[in-house]
């Protein structure tokens, strides 16, 4: 090789070394907002202030999370998120009486596909994954203040969202979106389900405790 062709080559290499570097492989995102959420019937019962109550819901409240992003290609994303629900636990029935503060919290795997280019300024995207949902231990204050510690419960819960990313900026950006994470909590038995080859089985009515979230943030991309 000649020294014009090795001298050449060094320069487009050393052009396109930057034009690599450059290129954003992961995104990294700070989110709040607020969450929907919806709990679980149960028996009517009376409570020890003489209400008849038949069911347990978180209240509606602000949440916050982080997302941390693998970009694999144009369109395809991969990664890890964490959400907390700051909230309370109410009873409600005749009445709606708060029992205790409680927070719940989300961690979930995800694949996301976003429409158009990695240069693109705007880029809505669909996401679906699957994680835990962590509910927090709470006090609960009972009848003539007496106070009962509830542990807290792990469940399997899945995750499918949409939203939009905003690229004013190539490093910085925005991202806005709505994510539904539906958790099984209970069974309640409805009767029997019988084969001829399998035998009788009890038949469950799951509930599911609902949240969706609504929230918006900043994203880095790196």
């Amino acid at each position: 090789m000649s020294f014009r062709s090795f001298l050449a080559a060094a320069v487009i290499l050393a052009c396109s070394v930057p034009a690599l570097a450059q290129t954003p492989k992961v995104e990294v995102s700070v989110l709040g907002g607020w969450t929907l959420a919806e709990g679980v019937k149960g028996d009517t019962a009376r409570g020890g202030d003489g209400i008849l109550y038949n069911r347990i819901d978180p209240a509606d409240s602000f949440n916050w999370g982080l997302m941390l992003g693998v970009l694999m290609g144009e369109q395809v994303e991969g990664g890890f998120l964490f959400n907390q629900q700051i909230t309370s636990l109410e009873a409600r029935g005749n009445a709606t009486t708060k029992i205790g503060d409680i927070n719940i919290n989300g961690y979930q795997g995800y694949v996301a596909y976003s429409l158009g280019d990695s240069n693109s300024t705007m880029r809505p995207y669909v996401l679906v994954g699957g994680g835990v949902t962590n509910y927090g231990s709470t006090s609960i204050v009972q009848a003539k203040g007496r106070v009962r510690n509830v542990g807290g419960d792990t469940r399997w819960s899945p995750t499918v969202g949409a939203g939009v990313k905003l690229f004013p900026s190539p490093r910085v950006g925005a991202r806005f979106g709505v994510r539904w994470t539906p958790t099984s909590i209970k069974s309640d038995p409805t009767g029997r389900w019988c084969d001829p080859f399998w035998g009788c089985y009890l038949v469950g009515d799951s509930q599911y405790s609902n949240r969706w979230d609504f929230s918006g943030g900043l994203m880095f991309r790196f």
